[in-house]
């Protein structure tokens, strides 16, 4: 089920708006539609794309929402399901899938640094995607639920003085939904349990082997230092980012979850009340990690970005 919302963006330097022929040769179908493979950034050699998905004209709110295709941190563009965008799409939302630098090819902080890019690319071109930048929304389940308490809390700042033109954007969020996400890996089912790619997770080792060069060789080598790793796994832990600028989120959970357990997701929720943050906790009784009628829980989702991007009361 941890590959259900699989799909992943390269980390790296994020292309000028003036090159990116992609969306230039793509403009937004009048009758709404998918455009796909557009380059939101390139590194090492690799463009990094998301596929849109648009309403009608007619139809568009003037919102967007961004789903974090991933799930262990792997990500690929196959695992875009248009079926989890449509209660979306529906609603007048433009939603962008977008795919991140996969496991085991990079790690947890390299796809963490993809989605500030991608956030950042939309909001250079939200004129051309016909939204508004200041109200972006974004999902995920399981790695895509962490990617987007991420992006909910640890968001990066806006540099005006940037060279590049996509780094004068922050890569700030205005409200995020996800399911079953890890939300602090130096307390995973209890207090003082570190979790980085061992015991529940150790079939997702990859996207945790931290690296760094070696300055004589410039060899990527793995760290193996615990506080080392431990640290980095405090700077990829959504909890440690709270604040009172945090997005508002709902996240939805199964009390019988293996995976990820139910206390990462009343970890965060109680972290947000503490600082006042809107965040709602919906608990599935007896579910794992996933369950039948996940799709309909996406109209909660879509309920819940309703109120807080575009300031209505959910039915």
């Amino acid at each position: 089920m941890l590959r259900l919302f699989a799909c992943c963006l390269l980390l790296g330097w994020a292309a000028p708006s003036w090159i990116t022929p992609s969306l230039l040769a793509q403009e937004l179908p009048a009758q709404g539609g998918r455009l796909e493979d557009i380059i939101y950034a390139r590194k090492y050699g690799c463009a990094l794309t998301m596929d849109v998905f648009v309403p009608p004209k007619d139809k568009a709110n003037g919102y967007g929402i961004i789903f974090c295709v991933s799930g262990g941190w792997m990500s690929d563009k196959r695992a875009i399901n248009p079926v989890f965008v449509q209660p979306f799409v529906q609603r007048g939302y433009v939603v962008f899938a977008v795919v991140h630098g996969s496991q085991p090819k990079f790690t947890i902080p390299e796809a963490v640094e993809d989605m500030h890019a991608a956030v950042r690319y939309i909001k250079q071109h939200a004129a051309r995607f016909r939204i508004d930048p200041d109200k972006l929304g974004v999902m995920g389940g399981s790695a895509g639920g962490h990617l987007s308490l991420m992006l909910g809390n640890a968001f990066q700042p806006a540099d005006p003085k940037a060279s590049d033109p996509l780094r004068r954007h922050s890569s700030r969020v205005a409200a995020v939904a996800c399911f079953f996400p890890p939300t602090d890996f130096l307390n995973w089912s209890r207090e003082g349990e570190v979790q980085l790619g061992e015991g529940a997770l150790r079939a997702f080792r990859p996207p945790f082997d931290f690296t760094t060069r070696d300055p004589q060789t410039n060899k990527l080598v793995v760290i193996e230092d615990p506080q080392q790793r431990q640290a980095i796994g405090k700077t990829i832990s959504p909890y440690y980012f709270v604040s009172k600028d945090s997005a508002p989120a709902l996240i939805i959970h199964g009390d019988a979850d293996k995976l990820v357990p139910l206390f990462q997701a009343q970890r965060i929720a109680e972290k947000y009340r503490q600082v006042g943050v809107p965040c709602e906790l919906i608990i599935r009784k007896g579910a794992g990690h996933g369950w039948k009628g996940m799709d309909k829980d996406l109209e909660l989702f879509a309920d819940w970005f309703d109120k807080h991007l575009r300031g209505l009361n959910a039915p």
